[in-house]
């Protein structure tokens, strides 16, 4: 019940100080908040179907919420990212299809450049337990906090197009595990780690495009390597494109490519097309 309950304060922290904060989108300076959430569908249902197949629903539930603020010298900007989503295949089990917080924070500074100095920190985790389905019977791998991964970083941010931020520099970034050890572990050591420290390079690219009227574009790249073996890199590259049928619906196509060496040593994927009930919160 604890992650829960940790869990419930950081939406509800989160929702309240937006909920609170001003909305005035004509203003140049302040707070600026976003809140969307929606639920994405997918359902076949057959009856005295002779062809082969078997009933399925799949959906996920995903909020977006950001928190902006800005004066003449300070931009503090705020995002959290919250997916979770479920499968049922005939009379299987119900499934975990998506499970994933991303909470980040950053603040930088204008120093009268092309590029300003900031600060940042970002959370990853997922929301719940993660199982491995290709094992029999299923094996947890993952849990909330179990692995968690919190990175700080120090260097200059490109900022000045409405469209398109990017930022370098110096980070540190925190493991933590519980019972998941092996994304702690050092192995070259008899006592079993559960916190792992790591230094290193973070790079952050974001992106986002109108390319019709009902057709946006959004791209999220972040790289991260340690000082250790500059040769290896986290890549976690996130793409959305989302065209709006109506203020309520969208038809959603996401791709996420990440590979995380110790994780697996191979590149992960996953791939959707969804249709999706939204509602701008705020």
């Amino acid at each position: 019940m604890k992650k829960y309950t940790i869990l419930c304060f950081l939406i509800l922290f989160f929702a309240t100080n937006q909920l609170f904060s001003q909305q005035d989108t004509t203003k140049k300076y302040g707070w600026f908040p976003k809140g969307v959430a929606g639920l994405n569908l997918s359902q076949i249902s057959l009856s005295n179907w002779t062809q082969g197949g078997d009933n399925a629903l799949s959906w996920v539930l995903t909020g977006d919420f950001s928190a902006k603020y800005v004066n003449e010298e300070i931009t503090f900007d705020n995002s959290l990212k919250i997916a979770y989503g479920r499968t049922k295949l005939g009379s299987g089990d119900v499934r975990t299809n998506d499970n994933d917080i991303y909470l980040v924070n950053l603040i930088s500074k204008n120093v009268g450049w092309d590029v300003s100095p900031f600060f940042s920190n970002s959370v990853r985790t997922t929301i719940t337990t993660g199982y491995d389905y290709s094992l029999a019977p299923p094996q947890e791998i993952a849990d909330f906090f179990d692995p968690g991964y919190v990175t700080q970083s120090l260097g200059f941010t490109y900022n000045k197009e409405k469209q398109f931020n990017t930022r370098l520099g110096i980070a540190v970034q925190e493991t933590f595990t519980k019972k998941n050890t092996k994304y702690s572990d050092d192995p070259t050591t008899t006592k079993v780690e559960t916190f792992k420290i790591e230094t290193g390079l973070e790079s952050v690219t974001n992106a986002e495009y109108t390319i019709a009227e009902n057709l946006l574009f959004k791209s999220s790249l972040r790289l991260f390597t340690r000082f250790k073996d500059l040769s290896v890199w986290d890549v976690r590259w996130d793409n959305a494109i989302v065209a709006k049928v109506n203020n309520f619906i969208n038809v959603n196509f996401a791709f996420l490519a990440i590979y995380q060496k110790d994780q697996i040593d191979r590149l992960q994927i996953k791939e959707a097309l969804q249709l999706g009930i939204v509602y701008t919160i705020f």
